[in-house]
């Protein structure tokens, strides 16, 4: 039998972990699912000594953010509730609750607007000081760079609330997921917060734009030359905040060994550690609960499907195949191209075979939209 893993608490009982993500109540891409899905671990391991980080933006997070009340958070005494409370003594706009998600996980929700008076002073001292440039006229990069300053203020007033709480925690632990969160690294190593810095890249942002361009990508992953490619996509602020925040990390991951290739070459550091994204399988245990789930779920899609074609022409929904892909709507990155060319195929072999039956297939992306069309 396999020795069983040691537990957070075993491990770590002196240390307060937060993880940073800009899709934390705010879901945007892929990463709001890796997190999502890793916080029951993580709420099991870290118990109470675990919170999340992220941007407060009041209509993505009214469905799964319960902010704690006044007199709540009064009554918190941990070093995570003492921070926001210092935050809000000095006029931030600071929010503090519970992500209704599996796990039930502590949150802090920081609005990065209220720092936009002060963006000129952040933007001249992510030049001065790291050589990052921040154009006048992206809105993101301004949301993203007022974030991180704010992210700064709340880790530093979090590492001394942990200082003087001689009777819990005496350490501190930063985990930022991209460059949308880890543009607070270079500040934090070089103002010398006493917090231990982990930054993880998911893929790199200038990978994901050669990809799109070349179907060669990883071949000639070599020659490239980081700085005049991300020039040519326009997007060398957000790379350059990448990189200075994998170089500032103490430690620094990665997701694959195809995404260590990338860090190597577009980012000039070898990742510490590949950690695989992972969904929590504990909940499909339960196999005949999941098996009765299972066929209510297919008999609303056969409702759908119904709804969908039959106005058209019908089919046997008993010998129907139903697939599904899902993904940020990146249409060579994440193989909607490759999947529809194959569909072609498919769909031409099973005519010319004569074989009975149907493939329906799901494109689940998020796309802009106004409302449903009566027509």
């Amino acid at each position: 039998m396999q020795p069983q893993p040691a537990p957070a608490e075993a491990l770590f009982p002196d240390t307060l972990l937060v993880e940073a993500a800009w899709e934390v109540c705010n879901q945007v891409g892929g990463i709001y699912t890796v997190i999502r899905s890793k916080v029951p671990a993580a709420v099991q391991g870290w118990e109470d000594r675990y919170c999340l980080l992220g941007p407060y933006f009041a209509a993505q997070a009214q469905g799964e953010f319960e902010p704690f009340s006044e007199t709540e958070l009064a009554q918190l005494t941990d070093p995570f509730a003492e921070a926001v409370r210092r935050m809000r003594t000095q006029g931030y706009d600071v929010q503090h609750g519970i992500w209704l998600v599996t796990g039930r996980p502590r949150v802090v929700l920081i609005n990065p607007f209220q720092a936009y008076g002060q963006l000129g002073d952040i933007k001249a001292g992510l030049w001065a000081n790291h050589g990052i440039p921040v154009p006048d006229n992206d809105d993101l990069l301004h949301q993203v760079v007022a974030f991180g300053a704010l992210a700064k203020v709340f880790l530093q007033h979090l590492a001394a609330a942990t200082a003087e709480n001689p009777a819990g925690p005496n350490r501190l632990l930063a985990h930022f997921h991209e460059w949308m969160t880890g543009v607070a690294i270079p500040d934090l190593r070089r103002e010398q917060t006493p917090v231990q810095l982990v930054f993880t890249t998911h893929a790199t942002l200038l990978g994901r734009y050669l990809a799109m361009n070349d179907a060669n990508f990883y071949d000639h992953l070599m020659f490239v030359d980081w700085l005049a490619e991300a020039r040519h996509f326009n997007i060398e602020a957000a790379v350059t905040m990448e990189r200075a925040a994998a170089h500032g990390a103490q430690v620094f991951t990665t997701v694959s060994e195809l995404t260590v290739r990338e860090c190597i070459y577009l980012l000039d550091r070898i990742p510490d550690a590949v950690l695989p994204n992972g969904l929590n399988i504990e909940r499909f245990v339960a196999m005949h609960e999941f098996q009765n789930l299972h066929q209510q779920y297919k008999a609303k899609i056969h409702d759908f499907v119904m709804s969908h074609f039959f106005q058209s022409y019908s089919f046997d929904l008993d010998k129907t195949l139903y697939l599904f892909t899902s993904g940020r709507y990146e249409y060579h990155n994440k193989g909607f191209d490759l999947t529809l060319e194959a569909l072609a195929r498919l769909n031409h072999r099973l005519q010319q075979s004569g074989l009975e039956g149907q493939v329906v297939m799901f494109f689940i992306t998020k796309r802009p939209y106004t409302s449903i069309n009566p027509q």
